[in-house]
């Protein structure tokens, strides 16, 4: 086992400098070893997306093509969710759509909620964004970094906060 670990170990760092060397980057164990774009193609999003390792996706999500997925980021799809073309999901942002409020305060006698959640094109969320279930983000709108959407948001407008509201 220690054989194993110490080649692991080599191959890592030598990744890693590599990494370091080109991009001046330091990712996670799991993005050093895959293609982003490889990662996009093989779950059926479109072409020219990118999504890092680390990504979760959960259920049935669709994502445009050119569309950029950063690290750290939740995709839930299990009540549908569609992503458009030339979007920027900046790191850390979730995108949900169920929720398990009832379900848990009624001790597993309620359902969980599911509602489709749809992004349009040309959509900027920025870092840590939370995108409540149901929600419907408008073409080229931008999302302000670290904000709450539980309300769907228009077309080309600048909304931020908690909750978010239109600037």
């Amino acid at each position: 086992m220690k054989v194993i670990s110490s080649i692991l170990k080599k191959i890592y760092q030598k990744h890693r400098n590599q990494m370091m060397e080109k991009y001046r980057r330091h990712v996670s164990f799991g993005d050093l070893f895959t293609d982003r774009w490889e990662r996009a193609r093989y779950l059926g999003f479109g072409k020219g997306t990118s999504c890092y390792d680390n990504v979760l996706v959960i259920g049935n999500v669709n994502v445009g093509k050119n569309t950029w997925i950063g690290p750290n980021v939740i995709l839930d799809g299990s009540g549908g969710l569609k992503i458009g073309d030339y979007c920027s999901i900046s790191a850390g942002v979730q995108i949900y759509t169920h929720d398990t409020v009832n379900w848990s305060i009624n001790l597993g006698n309620s359902p969980i909620v599911k509602m489709e959640t749809i992004i349009g094109d040309g959509v900027y969320i920025g870092p840590n964004v939370v995108i409540q279930k149901g929600v419907e983000i408008g073409d080229r709108a931008i999302i302000g970094a670290m904000s709450f959407v539980n309300k769907s948001v228009p077309q080309e407008a600048k909304v931020f906060g908690i909750p978010a509201k239109i600037i």
